[in-house]
């Protein structure tokens, strides 16, 4: 047996550091550390509740959309204020856009470029993969952070700016919308489209939604040549090297629900294990600090109640971060638990024969962008000029509240206690913090730590390959981890 440390990791949003122990050419076990500790939770203690607002965001500058969305749902709740039509349909705008040129960015910039590695010379397929997705050199590149740059123009008409944007407010948006923007949106988000369905897809984003099952994937992937499309192109890759087979999960995943209105959801709230999906329920949520930097309760608690204080000497630490559990059990969350959860039957008839793995990830967050596409395009339609965007109400001294939300990379959860008008806690469990968690007090290990079970290492590697791919398809953010 040996151990290896591999880390900091390039092209992840972070600092990240695995320990892996090596014996007879795989990995036999994981040990993840979030090395750096960041401390918002202290920063805001003492502030002014709508103050979250402001800080949260900064956690972040890729997923602060999705910070502020959380801060904003909370403080909704603890106001009781009604969210108003137009005001729900540019925050799912926006909230949906930064998920989209999160997907992308982690499609083109973060993952495909492994594949322009050396190890893969000898390939069939090396030539063209290089071609199109190396780092600075590949083709893909140049095409795909222009189309990102023009969609993001949505952004800056909606919110002001990103990151870091205050338009997002509890009682919705502080930016109302002209009939002539009306039409620049829908251009925005036209241009994307034909970005997604040249480029990406090489196929309409209704023929991709329409998938259900991997039969019809394996035909859809076979019915033109493999440098048609760079989906195609990754499934003939992946299918070559096995990534179905890298990376397993737990068989449990979580979703809050994403893109609110009227009550509901576009992607549905719940929970699914083994198959089988049951309610959610906020309450199953505690954090466990067993292998954490981090001061420990008597017992795991719900964030509602949490405690993140430094404590660097902890017995049995290896990193900043915590163990998040729901009823006791390890859960994925991200875009693959979305569309289990939602009950897309392309993902479930996928996850049903080859569990949640490398290859289905990545599926699944293509699946996503094919989707939101088209709710983007009727949400802007929906939008009517002249009724209000946003509802005020006052802010109450002493009460607490949540504000839960789907991040790019999953569930994303803010927890607030206010008396006196100011606040007394803020917790906050990252997507990211799901997946990357480290062993609670039974000993169990996070997602992450488990999918790294099991993958081969090559003679003379230092940073195995399929590591990179595994750690890769859970597309981690470390900053929002460790926050």
């Amino acid at each position: 047996m040996t151990r290896r440390v591999v880390g900091p990791f390039n092209r992840v949003e972070g600092d990240l550091e695995i320990k892996l122990d090596i014996d007879g050419g795989a990995v036999r076990a994981a040990f993840i550390n979030s090395p750096l500790f960041r401390g918002f939770e202290q920063i805001l203690v003492g502030k002014s509740p709508s103050d979250a607002l402001v800080y949260t965001p900064r956690i972040c500058g890729i997923c602060s959309v999705s910070q502020s969305m959380a801060a904003a749902t909370a403080l909704a709740a603890l106001q009781g204020v009604a969210v108003p039509d137009n005001g729900a349909l540019v925050q799912n705008l926006v909230t949906a856009a930064e998920n989209t040129a999160d997907h992308l960015t982690h499609f083109y910039l973060f993952f495909m470029p492994d594949f322009a590695r050396a190890v893969y010379r000898a390939e069939p397929w090396f030539g063209t993969a290089e071609a199109r997705f190396k780092a600075v050199s590949g083709t893909a590149a140049r095409e795909v952070l222009p189309a990102r740059a023009e969609f993001l123009h949505l952004m800056g008409i909606l919110a002001g700016r990103w990151p870091h944007t205050l338009g997002l407010q509890p009682g919705g948006t502080t930016r109302a919308v002209g009939g002539s923007e009306q039409v620049r949106l829908l251009a925005t988000v036209a241009s994307l489209r034909r970005f997604l369905e040249t480029s990406l897809f090489a196929d309409t984003l209704e023929r991709v939604t329409a998938l259900d099952s991997e039969a019809a994937l394996d035909a859809w992937m076979d019915a033109a040549p493999p440098e048609r499309g760079d989906l195609r192109h990754f499934l003939v890759v992946s299918k070559a090297m096995g990534l179905d087979k890298l990376g397993r999960g737990t068989g449990r995943y979580l979703s809050y629900g994403a893109y609110g209105m009227n009550g509901g959801h576009a992607f549905r709230r719940g929970i699914v294990e083994a198959g089988r999906p049951r309610a959610f329920r906020s309450a199953e949520i505690a954090e466990d600090h067993a292998s954490s930097w981090l001061a420990r309760p008597a017992a795991p608690a719900h964030p509602s109640h949490g405690l993140t204080l430094p404590e660097p000497d902890a017995p049995g630490g290896y990193t900043w971060c915590k163990a998040p559990r729901l009823a006791g059990s390890v859960v994925e969350v991200g875009a693959l638990a979305r569309q289990i959860v939602d009950g897309h039957p392309l993902i479930v008839d996928l996850v049903a024969r080859g569990g949640g793995n490398a290859r289905t990830r990545i599926i699944a967050r293509m699946l996503e962008i094919a989707r939101i596409l088209p709710l983007m395009e009727a949400w802007v339609r929906a939008i009517r000029p002249r009724e209000p965007f946003c509802a005020h109400a006052a802010m109450p001294t002493d009460g607490e509240c949540e504000g839960l939300v789907e991040a790019a990379r999953g569930a994303l959860g803010h927890w607030m206690e206010v008396r006196d008008g100011r606040i007394a806690n803020y917790q906050i469990v990252a997507p990211t913090t799901w997946n990357f968690s480290p062993r609670d007090e039974n000993g169990v290990p996070g997602v992450c730590e488990q999918a790294l079970v099991d993958a081969p290492v090559r003679e003379g590697e230092i940073e195995p390959v399929a590591v990179q791919h595994i750690v890769r398809s859970f597309d981690p953010c470390m900053v929002c981890t460790v926050h």
